[in-house]
Formats: C-alpha cells, sequence, structure tokens
C-alpha cells in the first residue's frame, strides 16, 4: 500500500508501497512532481501555490465503485486547550467581520492508499533512473535503510513487508525521483481502462473536522507554529492542521469546453479569480442519508462509521450538487464523475482537494444560458468563461490566463492534463 499521509500515501496490489510525507512544503512540491509524473520541463515551472498529492493517470481516473474509505477519530486533527482557545479567538474575530460565516462539519484526509499498478512488460522492473552522484549515495542509503526495516525496491518504489512507518521525509524525496521512471502504459481507451481494474483502487483515510477548525490551524497566522509543533510532538507537521477534503469539477460540455466561474469578491477565499465549480463533501448529508438528524456540531465518525459506502457516495455527488449549485446545470445532464487525483492548495498550508472530470450533455451556450438564469449558489460567482479543451490542456504557467486561476482551479487542469480522463485511445 502506497501510504502518505496528508501524512501518507498507501494501497494494496501486486505491489505494496510504503512512503511517509510528513509536510507539504513548496520544496517538497519538486519531489512529488517527480513521483507523480510530470516531466523535468514542467517541474522547472510549477506554480508553488499547488501541487499534486495523488493521481489516477494508470487508470485514467477512478469510478465511485473503486474508491472506498476508512473512518477512524484516529483520523482527527491532534489538539490541545491552548490551541482550542486560539482557534476560538480566531473564530471570534472572523464573524465580527463576516458575520454570515457558517461552521459546518468537514472530512479531515488524514491519509490514504493507492493500488500499485501491474509493470505493462517485463522491463518495467529496470526502469528506476541512474541519479546524479549525490543523490546516487542517498538512493543507496535508501537501498541500506529499507532493507534494514524489512522492506524492499522494486520498479523504483519502496515495498514493505514490515514496519508501515519505514521511510522518513529525505528517503521520501529520494524515493520519489526515482518512483517515476517507467512511464509505459498500455494506452486504451479512458472507459476500458478504468473498467480492466474493476476492484478498490483507493482508500481514502479520513477523519472528521470543521470549517472554524480550518481557519483557526490552515488560515492562522501562526500556521508555521503549528507545522513545527506538530513535527516536534508527533513526527507529522500536518498533524494539527484542519486539512478539510474539498472537492472540484472540470466540467467539459458537448462541445469540448471546459467550464470556469469567477469567483465573486465577497467570498472567503481567492476573490475575483477563475475557478472551477467545487465545494465540500458534507457529513451531515451522510448523516441524513442514513437517517440521523443531527446538529453540524453533534456530528461524530461513529455515526457513519457502519456504512463507510454513504461516504463515498457523498464524495462522489457532492461534486455534482456544486455544479448544479454553482452553475446550475441540472444533474441529470452530468456524466458519471471520474476521480483524477488529490491537489494540494499551498496558500492554505496544503489543504486537500479530490479534483474530478465530469462531462456534461449540454453546450457551452446551454451552461451559459442556465448560469445566467441563477443556480442556489448564484452568489459565489460574477461570471462563466470557457476554455477549449485545447487551451486547457496546453494551459501552463506562462499562460497568461494562469494567473487568473485559483490554486485549486491550477491543481485541478494540471490533474486533467496530467490523467487526460476523456482522452482518445492512441494509436498503437
Amino acid at each position: 500500500m502506497l501510504q502518505f499521509s496528508t501524512r501518507s500515501l498507501g494501497g494494496d496490489s501486486e505491489l505494496i508501497f510504503t512512503l511517509t510525507l510528513q509536510e507539504r512544503t513548496r520544496k517538497e512540491a519538486t519531489a512529488l512532481c517527480s513521483f507523480t509524473g510530470i516531466c523535468s520541463e514542467k517541474r522547472a515551472v510549477m506554480d508553488p501555490e499547488v501541487s499534486l498529492l495523488l493521481h489516477c493517470a494508470h487508470w485514467r481516473g477512478l469510478l465511485k465503485s473503486q474508491v472506498q474509505v476508512e473512518l477512524s477519530e484516529s483520523y482527527n486533527r491532534r489538539t490541545d486547550p491552548a490551541l482550542e482557545r486560539q482557534i476560538d479567538e480566531v473564530w471570534t474575530e472572523r464573524l465580527s467581520k463576516e458575520p454570515w460565516l457558517f461552521n459546518g462539519a468537514k472530512f479531515r484526509l488524514h491519509s490514504f492508499c493507492l493500488a500499485s499498478p501491474k509493470p505493462s512488460h517485463r522491463s518495467c522492473p529496470s526502469c528506476v533512473p541512474s541519479l546524479e552522484s549525490a543523490e546516487d549515495q542517498d538512493e543507496q542509503k535508501l537501498e541500506d535503510c529499507t532493507a534494514q526495516k524489512g522492506s524492499y525496491i522494486s520498479n523504483g518504489c519502496v515495498v514493505c513487508t514490515g514496519n508501515a512507518e519505514c521511510v522518513t521525509d529525505h528517503e521520501a524525496s529520494v524515493l520519489l525521483h526515482a518512483s517515476s521512471a517507467c512511464d509505459c502504459r498500455d494506452f486504451k481507451s479512458p472507459a476500458a481502462e478504468r473498467l480492466s481494474h474493476p476492484g478498490r483502487l483507493l482508500t481514502l483515510r479520513l477523519g472528521l473536522t470543521c470549517y472554524k477548525d480550518y481557519l483557526g490551524t490552515n488560515w492562522s497566522r501562526g500556521v508555521a507554529e503549528l507545522r513545527q509543533r506538530g513535527e516536534a510532538e508527533f513526527g507529522d507537521g500536518l498533524a494539527l492542521l484542519a486539512q478539510p477534503l474539498g472537492v472540484g469539477a472540470v466540467l467539459c460540455t458537448q462541445d469540448a469546453q471546459v467550464v470556469f466561474i469567477r469567483r465573486s469578491q465577497k467570498v472567503a477565499e481567492a476573490g475575483g479569480l477563475l475557478d472551477i465549480p467545487g465545494g465540500h463533501p458534507e457529513p451531515k448529508v451522510v448523516c441524513e442519508s442514513l437517517g440521523q438528524s443531527v446538529k453540524e456540531d453533534q456530528i461524530s465518525v461513529v455515526m457513519m462509521h457502519q456504512r463507510p459506502d454513504a461516504v463515498v457516495s457523498e464524495l462522489f455527488c457532492s461534486v455534482c450538487a456544486e455544479i448544479r449549485d454553482e452553475v446550475n446545470v441540472p444533474m441529470s445532464a452530468l456524466g458519471e464523475p471520474v476521480l483524477m487525483g488529490v491537489a494540494l492548495n499551498h496558500t492554505s498550508a496544503g489543504r486537500p482537494s479530490a479534483e474530478f472530470f465530469v462531462s456534461c450533455s449540454l453546450t457551452s451556450d446551454d451552461v451559459r444560458k442556465l448560469y445566467w438564469k441563477g443556480g442556489a449558489e448564484a452568489n459565489e460567482s460574477t461570471d462563466v468563461v470557457f476554455l477549449s479543451r485545447t487551451e486547457a490542456l496546453l494551459l501552463n504557467r506562462s499562460s497568461p490566463l494562469w494567473s487568473e486561476l485559483c490554486p485549486s482551479a491550477k491543481g485541478a487542469v494540471l490533474l486533467y492534463q496530467m490523467v487526460k480522463p476523456d482522452a482518445a485511445p492512441a494509436a498503437n
């Protein structure tokens, strides 16, 4: 199981990877890009506001049936009385300026397990790159370390046979460079690629948090200190942060136009910038679907523990609901969401967002007309903007439009370019 904690990454299949990535710093973003398969040229222009935690390019994205969740209170944020007082103070201050703010429960991404793709041909295991001098020495140290800890390197990945916490931050950085070695893949149509792997491929490990905790930790002026404390006290720089899991959608119309919306200046984050439709999966919706009427501050992991499938359904359904509410496109016009991966927003201390591809049976003209009629959350944006699929695939940091994108949109675009969930089959 490839194991990252927003701290870890993990999954089970032919190979089992174990990796610990405790900090989502900008320095580590370069190593992470190497792991996710971005070429060196693209890494050179990677935006410091965003990085990719996980991509599902091997499968052209994942369907709901290929994702599961593991719920536990142990995946909640670590805390203490002093920190809680600080969070309360931040919340009180924000409410005095923005009395419309609402404290809702959110899911917290602690870690996840991702199945390892099978090598496409026998030469794959020998595809580990030769690293430059010092890195060669680092890789040898990694091999020595993993051998001592009951694991070994195969196909550029650590295969763990014992201790699940067997790789340090620095070792993870070295490993990330090694793991992008093999770019081989069977080129099938997106649907065929996904359907050829019918089992569960991704496990999300989720706890609970809330919007108040998010503002008081990820958006705190003292977030750097919280990271240092988390590292010193728990061995995890993100242990004290809320890390709520968001969702976003690359919505593509019938005439191959990708939909962006311009955020209102009145929203809490990234006002005036271009975004994709998105929001958060809601624990309260899950509880209500299970017949439990409960207030936001009464929601607990125990209430959902017996039905993790309901959480997966909310994760996938919530992104369609956000499209409906923000763009005013009926859910009947939307295709099944395809999970492309998870991006990290470094303007809010590495907050994670699951990014989906969603097809739409309507044309861009149809969508534009519906948008201007206004949806349930029409006040959150001021305009709708369309970019052709070709333009979206070529968009990068040197493009004039890039600076107009908010971090969540940048992460989604990067995943769309990498995963290509709607790509035509390549010729043999």
